[in-house]
């Protein structure tokens, strides 16, 4: 099946039929002619930006990416067929095809005319792939953002040129800057409702860019578009003659997100000991951050064990070095008792080392339908890590429409605030805003399984943040509970046995 009409903008499609068949030597390319194997090479060479599309009701985030991937020829004709029905029958765009049908799939989005659920979408180009994640703009559905936003690259702010910035505008760029989203896309969109005013655009962004400016965001790009006519989308319009800026496509193809990443500070949280031999053994995991060669020196958190790689072991072979996000086994030069949640850090790193405690102060997004209880005990998912932890207070709720700070006892549902977290057992952390993997983590309840929140973390606490005393640490006197001491390997047995799942217990065994 062919694509509904043809590309101007070197989009690849190549059927199966091209694929199968060995007497159909190339593709094309950029102008060059390619061997199937040539293609498929360079395609999965690609590097890929995820982004997503976040503004208020009816500013038209489903209709913009719906138009992105029609203008780039990325619809099938059963696709388009049904499109074309669908417009007629319950589209929003009189007699124009409605291209939101393209996302908007759940029936209550089609019957309200709003995004609900967040909606994925992948397409590819010469120059990049491409995840697309369309999430609601609905204030009620801000977990669903949050969600959408989580593994983000990019993301594209929406407003409607006859209305400009707007709370809903502040709220989504807010929570772009808290999920450390570094570029952000503020798309003026209805452009032709209003002649394409350029007075109107310049004042747009001007008021964007003063809110955006405390935030932090260190790459801003505005583009004024009419996504249902498809101008600055995928093709630079005649009628913004004033834009001097690329169209969208241009724009998500060329941005760079290549340091993105923390190249500087490696974390290898250890996921799995891989030992199918008596002669191999290997700890697997992501790199979380930093670059790790062969041969370098690594310590092993918590024990402060140091050692070298000896090899670093893929399924394709060994590498010389390895970075973030590839998943990789490091074999060692020395025995080290390592298991799954513990850390390993460069050795001549000592300045830029993760903190290691129990306590620590986070920005937390409540998910769960159920308000929050602070009495409750939960489960921390940190890297690989798992611990009981507990809520020990909340220092202010944040409206996300005002920015305001309120004093409370409690989050619900879409809430977000800062609050102190203990935890049983050590965590070895960094802030969010400089290493998103080590620096963010999610809260499950112990009784539902549900998601009750996700959390990034600001910076380290002591005993001074703390204002239960049950987040100290349980202890155990054992010679004050009148213990006898031929009984301290069983008790040493039962606390290593509650470490592992994450419930850490401190024993006084006297002097």
């Amino acid at each position: 099946m062919q694509p509904a009409a043809d590309t101007q903008h070197n989009f690849i499609y190549i059927s199966m039929s091209v694929i199968n068949n060995p007497n159909t030597p190339a593709a094309e390319a950029d102008g060059q002619k390619l061997s199937i194997e040539e293609y498929l090479d360079r395609d999965e060479k690609k590097d890929l930006l995820r982004f997503l599309t976040a503004g208020s009701v009816d500013d038209g985030k489903s209709t913009l990416i719906g138009r992105l991937l029609f203008d780039s020829k990325k619809l099938y004709e059963d696709q388009l067929a049904t499109l074309e029905r669908d417009s007629k029958r319950m589209g929003n765009a009189g007699e124009n095809i409605d291209y939101a049908l393209l996302l908007d799939g759940l029936k209550a989005e089609r019957e309200q005319g709003i995004t609900i659920d967040v909606a994925y979408r992948y397409f590819s180009t010469n120059k990049r792939k491409f995840i697309i994640a369309d999430t609601p703009g609905h204030e009620q559905y801000t977990r669903n953002m949050i969600t959408g936003g989580s593994t983000a690259n990019l993301a594209i702010i929406l407003v409607d040129a006859r209305t400009g910035v707007i709370t809903q505008t502040r709220r989504h760029t807010f929570l772009c800057s808290l999920l450390g989203i570094k570029h952000i896309v503020l798309a003026v969109n209805k452009m032709d409702l209003l002649d394409f005013s350029r007075e109107v655009f310049d004042r747009i962004v001007g008021d964007f860019r003063a809110f955006v400016e405390p935030l932090g965001i260190p790459d801003v790009q505005c583009i004024p578009l009419s996504a249902l006519e498809g101008d600055n989308v995928v093709e630079k319009s005649g009628r913004t003659p004033w834009y001097e800026g690329p169209s969208l496509l241009d724009h998500l193809e060329t941005v760079h997100i290549g340091n993105d990443h923390n190249l500087h500070d490696f974390r290898f949280p250890v996921q799995y000991v891989l030992r199918p031999n008596l002669d191999f053994r290997g700890f697997c995991g992501k790199v979380a951050s930093g670059i790790i060669r062969r041969g370098d020196e690594v310590i092993a958190l918590p024990s402060g064990k140091h050692s070298h790689v000896k090899r670093i072991v893929t399924y394709d072979g060994d590498l010389e070095y390895a970075f973030p996000p590839q998943s990789v086994t490091l074999q060692l030069e020395d025995e080290i008792d390592i298991s799954r949640g513990e850390m390993l850090v460069k050795a001549d790193d000592k300045e830029n080392m993760p903190h290691t405690g129990r306590c620590f102060k986070a920005m937390l997004v409540w998910m769960d339908e159920e308000r929050m209880d602070t009495e409750k005990s939960f489960y921390i998912k940190h890297t690989t890590n798992t611990s009981r932890c507990r809520i020990d207070h909340i220092d202010f709720r944040i409206d996300v429409n005002t920015m305001e700070h309120s004093e409370v006892t409690e989050l619900s549902l879409n809430e977000i605030g800062r609050v102190v977290l203990t935890t049983a057992k050590e965590l070895f952390f960094d802030a969010y805003s400089g290493n998103k993997p080590t620096g963010s983590f999610v809260l499950i309840d112990p009784i539902t399984n549900n998601t009750a929140a996700v959390g990034m973390i600001t910076e380290p606490a002591d005993g001074h943040d703390l204002h239960s005393v049950g987040s100290a640490l349980p202890t155990l006197d054992l010679p004050a509970l009148g213990i006898a001491s031929e009984h301290y390997g069983a008790i040493d047995k039962a606390v290593e046995a509650l470490s592992r799942q994450g419930v850490e217990i401190k024993v006084i065994r006297g002097k």
